[in-house]
C-alpha cells in the first residue's frame, strides 16, 4: 500500500526472525520500513541486506525487549521524535514456548503473555495514533489458537486472544480506512530447531507447515482485501473447520494424545 503526501512506513516487529525478514522484504517495495527486535547488530545486518537489494528504501531501526514496559516506552519516544507516520502494522513478534502448564517457570508465564498479548496490544495503540490516511493491521496468531490444546495450553490461548481482539478490533475501526486481519499459519521453516519439529510431525507437520515467504505474500494479500482472518494453506484451512463436527471433549482428547510428548522452548 503507497500512501499520498508525507512518506509513511511499514512497522514489523520481530523483524530479525525468520517470518518478520520476509515481511520485511515483502514490504521493501513500498519504500520505507521501520523494523524492530531484540538484537540491534541482527537488525543492521538486515536493514544492509534489505539496502542492498531495494537502494532506495528508507529503514529506521530500533532494538527493543518487548517484554519491557520501559523499553517500549523509549522505542515510543524515538517514533515521536522522528515524527513518522506508519500506513501499515506487521504484529510478528511472538513466543513460540509450546509445553504442558506444570513445566513452565513463572517467568516464562509473564514472557509468552507479555510478547504475544500485552506488547502486540500496546504497539498496535501507538501505531494507531500515529496512522497514515489508511493504513493495514496484520497480527501473526497460529493455527494452534483455533481449539484448545491442551499440553500448549498457554500458547494456543495466547494466539486465540488475538484472534478475539484483532477481531473485535476490526469491527471499531470499520469506517476509518483501517484493514485488520489475523494471520493463523501453521508451522514455519524458520529456525533450524523448528524445521526439526515440523519434519518430527512427519505427514501432518509436511502438509501444514509452508515457507514464511508464503506466508507473508499469502498475509498481505488478505489485508488488502480486508480478510477477517487467513489461515495460509488448504490443510490449515481443512483442520481449522471440519474438527469441529466432533465434540469438544473429542477434539481436546485427540489434541493430548497428539501432543503431549512435544515440546518447544527456544527462549
Amino acid at each position: 500500500m503507497k500512501t499520498t503526501g508525507e512518506c509513511s512506513y511499514s512497522f514489523i516487529s520481530g523483524a530479525t526472525g525468520g517470518l518478520g525478514r520476509a515481511f520485511t522484504f515483502a514490504c521493501a517495495p513500498d519504500g520505507a520500513l521501520f523494523l524492530t527486535g531484540r538484537n540491534w547488530e541482527r537488525l543492521d545486518k538486515l536493514r544492509q541486506e534489505v539496502l542492498q537489494k531495494y537502494p532506495s528504501c528508507r529503514i529506521d531501526c530500533f532494538a527493543c525487549d518487548l517484554t519491557d514496559a520501559g523499553a517500549r516506552t523509549r522505542l515510543f519516544n524515538y517514533l515521536d521524535q522522528k515524527g513518522y507516520r506508519f500506513h501499515r502494522l506487521c504484529n510478528v513478534a511472538g513466543v513460540d514456548i509450546q509445553k504442558a502448564f506444570e513445566r513452565y517457570t513463572q517467568e516464562k508465564i509473564v514472557l509468552q503473555c507479555r510478547v504475544n498479548f500485552e506488547a502486540t496490544l500496546s504497539l498496535t495503540r501507538f501505531i494507531l495514533e500515529r496512522r497514515a490516511q489508511r493504513m493495514e493491521i496484520i497480527t501473526i496468531g497460529s493455527i494452534s489458537g483455533v481449539y484448545p490444546m491442551p499440553f500448549f495450553a498457554l500458547y494456543s490461548a495466547s494466539k486465540a486472544a488475538l484472534e478475539s481482539f484483532f477481531s473485535s478490533l476490526r469491527v471499531e475501526l470499520k469506517d476509518s480506512g483501517v484493514h485488520v486481519t489475523v494471520v493463523e499459519p501453521g508451522g514455519i521453516y524458520t529456525r533450524p530447531d523448528i524445521c526439526k519439529d515440523i519434519a518430527g510431525q512427519g505427514l501432518w507437520g509436511k502438509l501444514s507447515a509452508k515457507t514464511p515467504e508464503y506466508v507473508a505474500q499469502k498475509s498481505l494479500h488478505a489485508v488488502r482485501r480486508n480478510r477477517r482472518v487467513v489461515r495460509p494453506g488448504f490443510w490449515n484451512q481443512w483442520i481449522a473447520v471440519v474438527p469441529r463436527l466432533l465434540p469438544l471433549g473429542v477434539r481436546m482428547r485427540f489434541i493430548a494424545w497428539r501432543w503431549r510428548k512435544l515440546e518447544k522452548d527456544a527462549f
